[in-house]
């Protein structure tokens, strides 16, 4: 019998892929990667590797249970539009039920690895991200306002700081800046993706900004919110928590987006916004990168 035909645990047939696409796994592929470099930024040396692997699991698990649970509570608004027709519950691959008890598993698994692998901090941070992300913004903050990323977007800002606390036991002040980058970060990436599928937001119900305020104070918003951005990115090399190959490597990352989002404020296109939300992808990932090389291989002294 086929993994794609067979039965599976829970008592009717679907895809083990399917379970999988639950947990939207390039969301939680970045989510784990702040988390890992938060952890590596934790320390001078080398990150345990019992830390490593069971922090990586554990936050990678609870991360994919609040997306298996955010599935669970938007697949009504899912199925209405084009980016999200096509998943598991919408498609009827997979049932509500299935999905619950998936999620409740895998979460339960994730934290109890967090508990007796790492440490009970990272394990107590992690839940409260998982409420964060599972309760306060998929069934309140979300259908609400349209700042519901803003307001959100701190859940899913604590990554750095779950790998620094799986590391020392503690969440220190350098900790949160790396929370903070993330959280300045999140709309101005969520609302480019936000204006070039507002169609789609606004037949889902959805309150975002572009439905509800109009393309021109969204622009005007990612504009202003990329500013930010660019000043709370320059408070690690400030604090003397990075070096000059940070600084370099973040001028010219923070440049890039702001030649994106001015240009995007100036003359709008569909094309330019999903341009903008695929280089603010690649902008956190690099800046993340550079910090941990900074931290490694510092070669020029204040």
């Amino acid at each position: 019998m086929s993994a794609t035909t067979g039965m599976n645990p829970f008592g009717t047939k679907a895809d083990l892929g399917s379970f999988f696409a639950l947990c939207k796994p390039r969301v939680t592929a970045l989510i784990v990667f702040t988390a890992i470099i938060g952890m590596f930024l934790a320390t001078p040396g080398m990150v345990p590797l019992q830390i490593l692997f069971a922090a990586t699991i554990g936050i990678a698990m609870a991360s994919g249970a609040a997306a298996a649970f955010n599935h669970l509570v938007e697949q009504k608004i899912d199925a209405k539009m084009a980016r999200t027709r096509g998943r598991p519950l919408p498609t009827g691959q997979i049932n509500s039920k299935q999905t619950f008890i998936f999620a409740t598993i895998v979460a339960l698994m994730g934290l109890s690895i967090l508990y007796v692998f790492v440490n009970p901090l990272t394990m107590w941070l992690t839940f409260a991200t998982f409420l964060g992300y599972a309760v306060v913004y998929t069934i309140f903050l979300k259908p609400a306002t349209p700042l519901n990323i803003v307001i959100g977007g701190l859940s899913g800002a604590m990554p750095p700081a779950l790998g620094w606390a799986a590391v020392t036991g503690v969440v220190s002040p350098e900790a949160w800046i790396l929370v903070l980058i993330i959280f300045a970060w999140t709309p101005p990436h969520f609302w480019a993706l936000a204006l070039y599928r507002r169609e789609e937001y606004a037949k889902s119900g959805l309150p975002m900004l572009p439905v509800t305020h109009g393309e021109l104070y969204t622009r005007l918003h990612i504009l202003l919110y990329t500013v930010i951005l660019v000043a709370v990115t320059l408070i690690p090399f400030a604090m003397r928590m990075s070096g000059f190959i940070y600084l370099v490597s973040v001028l010219i990352l923070d440049a890039v987006f702001m030649a994106y989002v001015v240009k995007l404020y100036q003359v709008y296109s569909d094309d330019l916004a999903k341009s903008t939300f695929k280089y603010s992808i690649l902008y956190l990932m690099l800046l993340f990168f550079a910090l941990v090389v900074d931290h490694y291989f510092l070669i020029l002294p204040y």
